[in-house]
């Protein structure tokens, strides 16, 4: 039986980006529906924040 496949719907604030670097870029993250925000300060963590359940967003908030 395949997995189930949840969606979520985000709002990605980007405050800050360097055109030389593209990957350090720095904002927010604000699950639709949610209360909580996450903030990211390059790539990787908004990736990661993006990958992760709806969970994590809510318990981090800022």
């Amino acid at each position: 039986m395949p997995a189930k496949v949840v969606l979520a719907n985000y709002v990605v604030r980007i405050y800050r980006f360097d055109r030389k670097n593209p990957r350090q870029i720095i904002g927010f993250v604000e699950e639709i529906g949610g209360k909580g925000k996450k903030a990211f300060t390059n790539y990787d963590e908004l990736w990661e924040i993006l990958s992760s359940s709806k969970s994590n967003i809510n318990r981090g908030k800022k």
